[in-house]
């Protein structure tokens, strides 16, 4: 998930532009630099592209290395750069910021800044994935394309949760959020995702994901009360510390016999538990899989630092 580069992206396969021949519209391209911060800066790869790629093509790229992670002086540097080559990328559809991988800086480490003018530069965008919450701002947007929305983070600030509950996206069917750990500036609780899960800005919304959650007990009893659940295929819950204070409160809710799939994988469950879960919701898909720490002294979330 986060120890390996992506090898694919918006349904395509990503690929350096040197690496081949393939037509510009059928590969996510990746633009690196120098993880270490040496000769190669990722201005040079964003430059490489404009010079010599079929810019008007271009559907999907991935932003990998640019340069310390946690030189957070330099998290912007992307992000300005593709915001001012915006005019000549109208294809542009999907964007991964921050493919670094564990080898190159743990996920805490990532130094990110506002978003917000990626949306804004490309109001056709379909979708964007960040990796790493250090530093990572969003403000509210209306956006009319976007249908994937994602943070994968150690830690997602709650100011960014807030946002895009204040944000207007109509066409939004998949968003999912790492929570995090406070430890890592994981700050959000249930004020913070109140407007999400009322779902007021989000009507096409079929997947909601609030994982990887150091507080998932109160996620879950949240969610159970949640107007937007009614409209989901699909909700994950997963990679965080649920415990059966939490699958209690799912299963006293409002009913989630509708969902297509329900992902509480990575918990704290009991045995019984989960068997009281997987059987109240017998026609729903049901992963249970990777109980972790029943004891209260050994639960962590998945992905933290």
């Amino acid at each position: 998930m986060i120890h390996q580069h992506l090898t694919e992206f918006h349904g395509l396969p990503v690929r350096f532009l040197d690496a081949d021949d393939t037509p510009a519209s059928q590969a996510a391209w990746r633009l690196s630099g120098d993880p270490s911060g040496g000769e190669a800066p990722i201005g040079d790869a964003i430059r490489e592209l404009l010079d010599e790629a079929d810019c008007a093509a271009v559907r999907a790229l991935v932003v990998g290395t640019w340069g310390w992670a946690h030189d957070n002086d330099r998290a912007d540097e992307p992000i300005r750069l593709l915001v001012e080559a915006a005019p000549r990328l109208p294809a542009l559809e999907a964007i991964f910021l921050g493919d670094y991988v564990s080898e190159e800086s743990e996920i805490s480490w990532i130094g990110q800044s506002d978003v917000t003018p990626l949306l804004t530069a490309y109001p056709r965008l379909r979708r964007l994935d960040v990796r790493g919450g250090d530093g990572l701002e969003l403000r509210p947007v209306v956006h009319a394309a976007l249908k994937t929305l994602r943070f994968e983070s150690g830690g997602l600030p709650a100011g960014v949760v807030r946002a895009v509950g204040a944000s207007t996206l109509p066409a939004l069917r998949h968003l999912e959020m790492w929570l995090g750990t406070e430890s890592y500036s994981g700050d959000s609780g249930p004020d913070d995702w109140a407007a999400i899960l009322a779902g007021g800005g989000l009507p096409a919304l079929r997947h909601l994901g609030l994982q990887n959650s150091a507080r998932q007990d109160e996620v879950a009893a949240a969610v159970a009360t949640a107007p937007i659940v009614a409209r989901l295929e699909s909700l994950d819950l997963s990679m965080g510390v649920l415990s059966d204070e939490g699958a209690e409160a799912l299963l006293s809710g409002q009913p989630l016999t509708h969902l297509n799939r329900l992902n509480l994988r990575h918990h704290s469950l009991s045995g019984e538990m989960a068997e009281k879960v997987v059987a109240a919701l017998s026609g729903v898909e049901v992963d249970v899989s990777e109980q972790r720490g029943i004891d209260g002294d050994w639960r962590f979330i998945e992905v933290s630092e």
